[in-house]
């Protein structure tokens, strides 16, 4: 198991609208995540700089990789574009960060 982690960015106003979205999350998206080897998936918000910092977990041998392109998930990117900083595919702009320290 490997985990990521990775910062995007909202635009102004959007962080309601953003949770939204979320809550009402696609049960055929969650499926492709699972069946890619995404777990425990969690995105959190900073408000003062609009920035999510987005942690997931990778099963070994995983095919997170694939996942842009996905059907549903590029359906998810331009459900998504309105609200976030995105790239020319709808893609969202994502900074990956390197892990620096963990602990079980």
């Amino acid at each position: 198991m490997t985990r990521a982690a990775f910062l995007m960015k909202l635009k102004p106003g959007a962080g309601a609208e953003y949770k939204r979205r979320h809550d009402e999350i696609w049960p055929e998206l969650v499926r492709e995540l699972e069946e890619a080897g995404v777990t425990d998936y969690s995105i959190y918000l900073d408000e003062s700089t609009l920035t999510l910092f987005a942690f997931q977990k990778l099963k070994d041998h995983n095919a997170a990789e694939t996942l842009a392109t996905k059907p549903i998930v590029q359906k998810w990117w331009r459900r998504m574009a309105d609200i976030m900083d995105t790239n020319a595919d709808a893609s969202p702009v994502t900074r990956p960060l390197s892990e620096m320290f963990h602990m079980d």
